[in-house]
């Protein structure tokens, strides 16, 4: 048969070299021609499945190696979920960042809800999923001669789910790494690893996601070119993860979709440093909270959602004032220097910067709750003498 060495550069070289091992075959180990493909593979015709600016990085990694391998990489496919309506009375249409990429670098694109009744245009050999969030159906991957890869920001299998870099940094991780495994038939994050960092990983001060997201992209697209250049996905595959099959994977740490209730705060049990780490990772946080609305009749309690739309910063002078936890306070003698102030279960104080009342705009946390009524706000100025003797508390704890 023909085909591409793996490691080598050009596709006329590795026919040269596949001859040669024919010509030797009990000197180089190779018995007989049935041997030879374990050596080789045919030029990839590569589907490409991504979504965001994490999967952006790999793609432009593999089309740069097609460029450059001289016909080991043939040809790539990209698929991504068609846009979707966002923004406020859904009216604006918004593409992934994939499929920009994937036109900016003039590859064919083909955008998908769905697998059901869709079957790729082309016969691809290989495919490559990068924060896809679709399972691939069983048919494709089978189809596929050399089956699928997966990049997957940690180390696997710590951290298995769609949002690893969110859970690394909840979880207060300084080490980090990539995994490429492949595609399982009818589970995510559940194939053979075949290339990963070495553990423990790299150490990282990263905050962010976006931070997170831009140390580990390159590393994820460095891991699938040199895998393919070395034929890593070649059967029979070697699995190499860092975990060994007979440790427990039930000790590992899932990584979960981030949902609202990862933002929904729980003054009981959120210390200050959880609270602030949430907020710069999945912010904005929020809460519930009661207000009180004149009615026909008189005035009714209803509950809205208080989002702290622009975080909180850490009361670092002193504060005399003790409020109950998760119980905010107004403290302040005129409309520009009233603040609120809540206090956490550690007993540190928080300040939000901006409060946005469910139903209403971002304003300054006073003019929030005055305009929505979470406290009984006076309807003049107090003349206290003192700034800390002029405080209200909200009507309810926040929940």
């Amino acid at each position: 048969m023909d085909g591409i060495i793996a490691g080598s550069s050009t596709y006329s070289e590795s026919t040269e070299v596949i001859k040669e091992l024919r010509l030797h075959k009990g000197k180089r180990g190779v018995e007989d021609d049935a041997m030879l493909p374990l050596l080789v593979h045919e030029p990839l015709h590569i589907l490409f499945c991504g979504s965001d600016e994490f999967s952006v990085t790999s793609l432009q990694a593999l089309e740069s190696e097609r460029k450059a391998s001289k016909g080991r990489i043939a040809s790539i496919d990209v698929v991504c979920r068609p846009p979707k309506l966002t923004r406020r009375n859904l009216k604006t249409l918004r593409e992934v960042p994939i499929a920009t990429a994937a036109r900016n670098l003039r590859l064919p694109l083909h955008e998908v809800d769905t697998f059901t009744g869709w079957t790729p245009p082309k016969s691809p050999n290989l495919i490559v999923t990068v924060s896809f969030g679709l399972l691939i159906p069983s048919r494709i991957v089978l189809q596929a001669k050399y089956g699928g890869l997966n990049v997957h920001p940690s180390m696997l299998p710590e951290f298995p789910g769609p949002a690893p870099l969110h859970h690394t940094l909840l979880e207060g991780r300084k080490n980090t790494g990539v995994t490429l495994q492949t595609l399982h038939l009818t589970q995510f994050d559940k194939g053979k690893i075949i290339a990963q960092t070495p553990y423990p990983g790299i150490e990282h001060s990263a905050e962010t996601f976006e931070q997170l997201r831009d140390l580990t992209a390159p590393l994820g697209a460095e891991l699938l070119v040199n895998s393919l250049r070395n034929g890593l996905f070649v059967a029979p595959v070697q699995e190499v993860g860092w975990c060994g099959p007979d440790q427990s994977l039930t000790r590992f740490k899932k990584a979960s979709k981030i949902g609202p209730e990862d933002r929904h705060i729980d003054w009981a049990s959120w210390s200050a440093d959880e609270i602030l780490r949430r907020q710069r990772v999945i912010g904005p946080l929020w809460n519930f909270a009661e207000s009180l609305v004149q009615k026909e009749g008189g005035e009714r309690r209803e509950t809205r959602r208080l989002i702290w739309e622009h975080g909180f910063r850490l009361l670092q002078e002193e504060c005399h004032l003790f409020p109950a936890v998760g119980h905010p306070i107004i403290v302040g003698l005129t409309k520009t220097t009233k603040k609120v102030y809540v206090r956490t279960c550690d007993g540190q104080v928080l300040v939000p910067n901006h409060i946005k009342i469910e139903g209403g705009a971002t304003t300054e946390g006073f003019h929030a709750i005055k305009a929505r009524g979470l406290a009984p706000i006076p309807s003049t100025d107090n003349d206290s003498k003192y700034f800390f003797h002029d405080f209200v508390t909200f009507h309810s704890r926040l929940s």
